[in-house]
């Protein structure tokens, strides 16, 4: 799901088109879609242990 919502984000789509694109595949909201805070949270902590990664 954080690939394609990176290339999602590199196509330059909102955060709430890119909500709207991925559906989750395990617990108890499969097949549903994720919220777009949810896909803010999980795109800013991948950047910021990217950025951590790099400095180390």
């Amino acid at each position: 799901m954080l690939s394609v919502a990176f290339h999602l984000r590199d196509r330059e789509l909102s955060l709430r088109d890119i909500a709207e694109r991925l559906a989750l595949t395990a617990g108890a909201k499969k097949g549903q879609g994720p919220s777009a805070a949810t896909v803010m949270r999980m795109l800013r902590e991948h950047d910021e242990q990217a950025v951590t990664a790099a400095g180390a």
